[in-house]
Order: C-alpha cells, then structure tokens, then sequence
C-alpha cells in the first residue's frame, strides 16, 4: 500500500509517482506517454502504481513537452441561443469521437469579454480555435488569429488571407433572397426585415439580400422605412421590434426576421394583438431552431442543420491541424422549410 505523505495531497504527479517507485520523472512519462526505454518489470511496476496512486495526466502540461493538448477552444457570441448551442454540441460531439476535449467560452456578445477568450485560449496552448459569428473588427479579430496554430472561423470572413484560417460561412444574402422572393410570389409586398446586431456580418448579408431582392421584385420604394437595423437576436429582441412596428404604424404584411428566436418574438405579439398569422402577417425566419416547431403556427425558416455545420466545422479544422485536404472557404446554402407561418 502507498503511503499517502508521499503523495501531493491535490493531485498526484509524474514526482509522486517516480518517489515511490524509485526511478526518474523521465522514465515515468516514457511509461505514462507510452515511450520505449523502459524495462518490462519496471514498466509494470510503475503502471500498477499509477493505477493505485490515482495518477490522471495533465494533458496542458503534458501539451508543453509534447506540443499537443488534444484541447480545441471555441468561442460563440451566446451559448443561450439556440443557434451556437445546436452548433456546439455537434461541435463536442465530433471532438468527443475524435479524442478532442473542446473549451467553450461564450462572450455574451461582448467585445472585450471575447478578446478575453482568445486571449485564455492562447495562453493555455489548445491545438486549434473556433471561432463563430466574431462581433470584434477585421483588425482586431486578424491580430488575434494569426497567432494560433489552426483556425476554422464561422460566419465570418477575414479581409486578409491569414494561412492559418479556414472560413466557413453561410450564404445569408442568398438565403434572404429566396425568402423575400417567396413572399413577393404570395402576393406580399410591404415587407419589414427585423436585422441583427449592427456588427453582425450575417446581419449586413441578409440585409444586403432583402434589399437586392425587393429592388428586382419592384417593391423597394414601400420598405425602406420599414427596415430596423439593431434589434437584438433574441426572442425578446422580436416582441419589442415588432411592437416598433407596429406603433409606428406600418401597415405590413410580411416579417422577415433575423433569425428563429427573433421571428417567434414577432409571432407573439401578433397573437396578443389579435393579427392572424399568415393571413394579416406571413413571418420568416432564418436558422432552423428547434423553437419553431413548438410554436403556433410552425415557424417557415430558412434552415441549416446546426449540429452537422458543428461537425463540420470540427472535422475541417482536424484536417487543417493534420495538414490533410486543407480547405481555406467553404459556403453552406440555407434550405427553406415552408411551414404554418408563411
């Protein structure tokens, strides 16, 4: 039996481990790490006391010698929204079969709070970085990409081609046109678009979209003033936007939202305000959430599927870390799932 006094009482170590077996901390690593240059007996002997002694390796500390963590860092804007939690998992989900841990960091859409992310991140050495739906500048976020090993960056792009970085995006202006044409074929012609976050680029593409499309559709000239640029992404964001509109007066016939939680705001109010939906109102969101299909009507989306893209996107920056089939962009089109709402 092991004695505990020769044990650091908060975790065992390669030193406990080598006192007690009377070798060096090196022949216990080679060991440990499954290296040659140890003898049978005393290979068996150390295993058996790691086994007793309770030894777990500190994989960051091991990750100094060996150069690998086997840790990957990802950063979302809000891990409440549906959008970067169904990405995460699918994310966690792929590292997990691929031996990976993942350190989520969520910068409630704060600047300062995700430089602080990347900033933790790269102080503890992880293999590779996911960035998704950055809020920070060109310039900010570049300074801070360049110095990681492997990068794979979601929903947003680099003006300059950083050799480590792999861009991933969703072709949101594409994806507002095929929902601002859709409406315009039902008919509907005073369309409101709720946007996102004003240094949102998904944000500034589907705007992009919803404004090419009512100028190919002749409707342009009745949407201008209806368009609002800074609602928050969030349920609560849709109920005091569509309130806005409402208030003010806009006699609109169709929402198109900036994402699912936005849209479901939207829908709720309509309900307390007694407008039938799609009748009066035909909405539109955008990302496929599992909350739209809970609602009354079913939600029409433009959609993903979330927990494949994290896959993805796991799976893309696994082959640049392996310098495999590097890819440096790739673009998803959105599918639009018509439902009750539209």
């Amino acid at each position: 039996m092991v004695k505990k006094s020769h044990m650091n009482v908060d975790r065992v170590t390669l030193a406990d481990v080598a006192d007690v077996a009377g070798v060096s901390i090196m022949s216990v690593s080679r060991v440990v790490n499954n290296k040659p240059g140890v003898g049978d007996e005393t290979r068996k002997r150390i295993l058996s006391l790691v086994k007793e002694m309770g030894y777990v390796p500190n994989s960051l500390a091991r990750g100094l010698v060996t150069q690998e963590t086997k840790a990957v860092g990802l950063i979302v804007p809000d891990n409440n929204n549906p959008f970067f939690a169904q990405i995460a998992r699918g994310v966690e989900d792929e590292a997990y079969e691929q031996g990976y841990s993942i350190f989520l960091m969520n910068s409630v859409e704060n600047t300062t709070r995700e430089e602080h992310a990347l900033d933790t991140l790269f102080e503890n050495n992880i293999d590779g970085l996911i960035s998704c739906s950055s809020r920070l500048s060109s310039k900010k976020l570049e300074e801070h990409l360049k110095h990681f090993l492997s990068v794979v960056m979601f929903n947003r792009e680099c003006k300059a081609k950083l050799p480590n970085v792999t861009q991933i995006n969703v072709d949101d202006e594409w994806g507002a046109t095929v929902a601002v044409n859709y409406l315009v074929d039902q008919g509907r012609c005073t369309i409101a678009h709720i946007s996102g976050p004003a240094n949102s680029i998904s944000a500034k593409r589907r705007l992009k979209g919803f404004e090419e499309a009512l100028k190919k559709g002749g409707c342009h000239q009745n949407l201008k003033s209806n368009i609002i640029y800074d609602a928050k992404p969030t349920y609560e964001g849709g109920r005091r936007a569509m309130l806005n509109l409402l208030e003010v007066g806009h006699n609109i016939d169709a929402v198109y939202a900036f994402n699912d939680l936005v849209a479901v705001g939207v829908l709720q109010i309509c309900k307390e305000h007694g407008i039938k939906v799609p009748d009066d109102i035909a909405i539109i969101g955008v990302d496929g959430a599992f909350i739209g299909t809970v609602v009354n009507p079913k939600l029409t989306t433009l959609k993903i599927d979330l927990a494949e893209v994290g896959r993805l996107i796991m799976q893309t920056l696994l082959r640049n870390m392996n310098k495999q089939n590097v890819t440096r962009s790739i673009m998803l089109h959105p599918e639009l799932v018509v439902r009750g709402s539209a």
